[in-house]
């Protein structure tokens, strides 16, 4: 427990110095204070950070150190937390040694939880080594195992595992296990870890939300889409259940529909996914893409309309395709697919004015095709298509992989894409 004092705004110079070490891992210092038996500050030294607005880069004003009252809010920290987020690990055993309390928490976590948010392993070693609590509950009701939310903190979540941190454990206030927050964040590693200790797969979170669902839900950028791919695979083939509802009633397919992750919906479709049961909304997996279609361009939205047709998804009303068309006409391949799933459909003077004039020259030869759609039929090769679609509908993702036909074919089938509408 803490028996000194807060480092307050009159000790200037030696507690400046303490500090300062602190921070720049400054050995030689920080052994000569906490050796120094006149000294007043220890390893157990308080700090109130609550006014030291550049602490972290080193630029000090002892003048700007506040008194302790009960005032203003506190930011409190010691220098274990210091040199354990740090990954100062000579200093951290030297406090260690000279009796530093390995799970003192005046400012709401332990050292143990600053060290996992920094991914500093040797520092979570050595915490864990000399005892501190692995299932240490913090002001915030998380746990260590809940602070490992980086790539690089994979190290970290196995040595909490080895000293008995439970995989199971939920935040107080989202409740939340360690396997959530993986999934969340698109850690392959950490779900196969947690798997691996027996993490669970379904328990449901203050949302509604199992891990899958969590992964699936999770907005994230392109360039991330084959890590949730890799993450929601694991958990598919570990037993998870693709059908699980959260609080507005949306299941993994939804949620991995509003957030335009091909690969994952494509994963979700080929393990039996419904393509068309509505969540509380009242949105089918196809509504949800088609409302993100103009923000997540780049993540592939057209591959997604494509799979949810070819797994049955009902299409959309012709009467709502001049809205569609309004909202969707950046991805002209989302269009293509859509329209290339009626074998006729009525294009009128709307449909024109649905698309901006920088869009039509942007992608001139598709939307130049689209509009002339209202001259002339189809073609027969389109037409042809269309009728093998509508006899095989419901069952088109099953039937065509076995039929003896070439491959260009089968792709032609499935609505490969050809920029062009005939």
């Amino acid at each position: 427990m803490y028996t000194g004092a807060i480092m307050t705004r009159k000790a200037e110079g030696p507690a400046l110095e303490f500090w300062q070490a602190l921070l720049q891992g400054d050995m030689n210092t920080v052994t000569r204070i906490t050796r120094d038996p006149h000294s007043s500050l220890h390893p157990n030294t308080v700090f109130d950070t609550s006014d030291l607005e550049e602490w972290k880069n080193y630029r000090f004003n002892i003048r700007r150190l506040r008194l302790w009252s009960l005032t203003y809010e506190q930011e409190l920290t010691t220098p274990l937390h210091i040199t354990a987020s740090r990954g100062y690990t000579d200093c951290l055993r030297h406090l260690l040694l000279r009796g530093a309390d390995v799970d003192f928490s005046p400012g709401g976590q332990t050292p143990l939880h600053e060290a996992c948010e920094n991914s500093c392993t040797e520092s979570v070693q050595l915490l864990l080594s000399h005892g501190a609590n692995p299932n240490a509950v913090s002001e915030d009701g998380y746990c260590p195992l809940h602070c490992c939310k980086t790539t690089n903190s994979i190290q970290c979540a196995k040595l909490l595992l080895q000293y008995g941190a439970h995989v199971n454990v939920e935040t107080e206030e989202e409740d939340d296990t360690p396997l959530h927050i993986a999934a969340r964040q698109g850690l392959e590693e950490h779900v196969n870890l947690f798997l691996d200790y027996g993490a669970s797969l379904e328990k449901q979170n203050d949302e509604g939300h199992t891990p899958l669902n969590a992964a699936c839900n999770q907005s994230h950028h392109p360039e991330d889409i084959d890590h949730y791919y890799s993450v929601c695979k694991q958990l598919i083939e570990n037993g998870a259940n693709i059908h699980t509802l959260d609080r507005d009633q949306q299941r993994p397919l939804h949620l991995a529909c509003k957030n335009a992750n091909p690969k994952v919906v494509e994963l979700l479709l080929a393990h039996g996914a419904n393509v068309n049961i509505m969540n509380y909304s009242g949105n089918t997996a196809m509504q949800n893409v088609l409302q993100v279609v103009a923000y997540k361009p780049d993540h592939q939205p057209e591959v997604i309309v494509r799979a949810l047709l070819n797994h049955g998804s009902v299409r959309i009303w012709p009467g709502a395709l001049t809205k569609v068309l309004k909202y969707c006409s950046s991805s002209p391949r989302t269009i293509e697919a859509l329209i290339n799933s009626y074998d006729r459909v009525r294009v009128s003077d709307s449909w024109v004015d649905a698309v901006s004039p920088e869009i039509v020259q942007k992608h001139l030869d598709f939307y130049q095709s689209l509009f002339c759609l209202s001259q002339k039929p189809r073609s027969l090769q389109h037409l042809t298509r269309c009728a093998i679609r509508n006899y095989l509908e419901g069952r088109l993702h099953l039937v065509l992989p076995k039929l003896p036909l070439p491959p260009a074919l089968l792709q032609f089938l499935m609505l490969s894409f050809e920029d062009i509408l005939y």
